[in-house]
Order: structure tokens, then sequence, then C-alpha cells
């Protein structure tokens, strides 16, 4: 008897390439214009597709409205997904092996760590490691470096805790502390000691932009009620200092974002919440390389040292 799935050994990877490009596109002409291909084309396989698989997979309504896809059609696209995912993370596993300790390590990083940790593990890297570039790709949300890091896009990336689902492994860093920085003639700096949780009641705050909803300050404190004193948000934590230096608000940020050059601002230790968990993380179903264990563990050296320096838990 012949097998449900015995057709499927004919669906090839142009027959999933033109169902993304048609779902993504909403036009076969479209859709043919992207994978450089002639409308016929991916029209026919399309129609191949459908007859292997057995089921209708794209809604042709005619006209100028767009095409969609059915059920099954969407059913199918999610494995479409991860089959080019893993076509993609085979590529970068081959490029890696062939590399070995010479070649491209790309590291996803934000700004707090770009500033504090990052610049002194590339400092001893590169020194151990002279064959190796490391390329950089900065993200305001460590979201968007995981999402990268899932596409073979990135061999490493620094993340904050907790991690968003997906294949990844990682390894904690450092504890990194919240934060209030104010100006040194505010109410807040000359009261002396940590600041607590109510002494921030309806004051004018000032924090993090964009980034991954678990990782808010309104959700970090426990205080959701905080977004109406939030005054200004920004992704930059220059921006963010100077303007608690002139006495916009009070900056509430984790330890990392701080300058400990700046002058002309007090760095308060928040009392009653959790520290940010900083790690670094790769793909999980990806052969590591020589590169990037060897900037794991730097990155967990220098982490510790400024971990020393951070203040202790209020």
């Amino acid at each position: 008897m012949r097998s449900m799935v015995d057709g499927w050994a004919g669906v090839e990877l142009r027959h999933l390439a033109s169902l993304q490009a048609l779902a993504d596109e909403g036009s076969f002409s479209r859709a043919a214009e992207a994978l450089g291909y002639t409308q016929s084309a991916v029209s026919q396989q399309i129609a191949r597709l459908e007859r292997l698989v057995g089921q209708r997979l794209v809604d042709r309504p005619g006209g100028p409205n767009p095409v969609s896809l059915t059920p099954a059609g969407l059913v199918l696209l999610r494995y479409a997904h991860a089959i080019s995912g893993q076509l993609a993370r085979a590529a970068a596993d081959l490029a890696a092996l062939a590399a070995g300790t010479a070649g491209t390590l790309r590291v996803g990083c934000f700004q707090s760590v770009g500033v504090r940790i990052l610049p002194r593990v590339l400092s001893e890297f590169a020194a151990r490691f002279p064959q190796v570039t490391v390329r950089l790709t900065e993200a305001e949300d460590d979201g968007e470096l995981l999402h990268q890091l899932e596409r073979g896009e990135l061999d490493l990336t620094f993340v904050a805790y907790p991690m968003m689902p997906g294949p990844f492994t990682t390894v904690e860093l450092l504890e990194d502390p919240y934060v209030v920085v104010v100006r040194p003639d505010s109410a807040l700096a000359n009261q002396g000691g940590p600041v607590a949780l109510r002494q921030l009641a309806d004051l004018p705050l000032i924090t993090y932009a964009q980034m991954r909803e678990v990782h808010s300050i309104e959700n970090r404190l426990g205080r959701p009620e905080l977004t109406d004193q939030i005054v200004f948000r920004s992704n930059d934590n220059g921006t963010i200092l100077g303007l608690a230096a002139e006495g916009v608000g009070a900056a509430v940020v984790s330890w990392l974002s701080v300058d400990p050059y700046r002058e002309g601002v007090r760095t308060l230790a928040l009392s009653g919440v959790s520290p940010r968990i900083v790690g670094i993380a790769w793909h999980s179903e990806r052969e590591p390389i020589t590169a990037a264990e060897a900037f794991v563990e730097l990155a967990k050296s220098v982490a510790a040292r400024e971990q020393a320096e951070a203040p202790a838990p209020a």
C-alpha cells in the first residue's frame, strides 16, 4: 500500500521557497519578483506542491485581491520556515568548521554590556586570537539578538534573563543591580543610604525605551503604576544620565548602564529589587567553535572582575 507521505519525496526546496515568498508578498507576481522567477514558474511550483501534499495550500480570489494561505498552507509554512532555519544553521556550522580559530566571530550585545564588559573582553580576546575578527551587532533589545542567534546570523550574544523560549544554551555572567541616578543636590541624594521603592512615588522618572516587555522597569520593579511617572524614555545611556544630571527626573537603570566616571550625578542603590542577571547565549544545536568557547570563558572572567566592583545588594 502506498504510504501517505510517499508523494512528499518529490517536495523540493524551491517549492517551499515559493510558498514562503507568496505568504510574504501576497501575490504571485511579487513573489516571482522577490525570487527572480517568472510568475508562471511560481504558479507551477505552488500547483506542483499542492499535488504532492494532496491539499490546497493557497486561496486564489482572483482580480486585485491578495492571495492568502489556507489553514493547510499555514501549517506547511511553519515547517518551511523551520527547514530554512536548519539550512542556515548548517551553512553557519560548515563555515565555522572551516574557520576553526580564524575567520569571523559574530557577537551580539546591548549598550550597557558594550560599555562596561565588552571592551575588556575584546582586548584580551584579540591578544589570544589575533586571526579572528569579531563582528559586533548592537541592538537596543536582546530579543532581536536572540532571533538573529536562532537564525544562525550570530555565534554568540549577550542577554538579560529571563530568557525567551528557543534553542539556546546560556551561562550567567553577573548580577546587575538596579540603581537610581539623580542630581547631587536632590532630596534623594541628600537623604543618604539606599532608595526604597516607596520613595519613587510621584517622582518624575527616566528610563529605558525599547526592550522586551519583561525587562521594562515597571515590570522589573513590580510597580506597573510607575508607567504614569515616566517622563522620558531613551535607548541611549548617555542621554538618560544627562537628563538626570539636569534634574529632569530620577533615572532608574541597571548599574552597568551608569558611567562610573560621569560627574554631576549621584548613583544610589535601589532596595527591594532583584538584580538583573546578564549572561551570554549560543545556539544549542550548533557545534561550538574554539574561538566562541574562548570568548565565553573570557566574558566570564571579565564579568567576575566587574561583579567585584558592583554595589552590594541593598
